[in-house]
């Protein structure tokens, strides 16, 4: 099947192509890799209901990481009780301490998981997916300048709080 770009990626080809980063996005927001299944399983199934429109998108990857920010910001039930759990790295390098590295990966998730969902969404996509601000806003259907001060503040946030763990000599 053709669209006005090139080939109509199937649904089937396309969750092949991009389950694993789908996934590895849902992990780092929701901090947790069960909840990222479910969250990337529930977007997966919405799309499948509408992938007749969605097929014919230019980007259908992007649109599916955009489902998975919107339904990570829309689920009432995530972080109810600001509880993290820590996901197993999805690589591990032979030649790093892991110990060092899982107790910077927890100082990490303690850390992200004081921000506001938004905040959060906005350092995951510029930090982890790497996407400018405009695309950013795009995703979470905002102004580019609502990104750049949800970072702003989101940063301003992590400093305070790592600046403050340092004084009381935690860090």
């Amino acid at each position: 099947m053709m669209n006005d770009v090139g080939p109509v990626l199937s649904y089937v080809d396309l969750v092949r192509a991009s389950e694993r980063r789908l996934l590895r996005l849902g992990v780092m927001l929701a901090g947790n890799e069960h909840t990222a299944e479910d969250l990337v399983q529930t977007v997966l199934a919405r799309a499948h209901r509408k992938w007749e429109r969605i097929s014919g998108l230019d980007r259908p990857e992007a649109y599916l990481r955009t489902m998975v920010v919107n339904e990570f910001l829309s689920w009432r039930r995530l972080l109810k009780n600001n509880e993290v759990l820590l996901a197993e790295p999805i690589e591990r390098p032979a030649h790093d301490d892991l110990g060092l590295r899982q107790a910077q990966r927890d100082a990490t998730w303690q850390l992200l998981a004081r921000l506001p969902r938004k905040q959060r969404a906005v350092l995951v996509l510029r930090y982890y997916e790497d996407l400018p601000d405009a695309e950013i806003a795009e995703v979470l259907g905002v102004a580019a300048a609502t990104v750049r001060s949800n970072a702003a503040r989101a940063l301003a946030t992590l400093r305070e709080h790592l600046t403050a763990e340092e004084a009381n000599g935690h860090a």
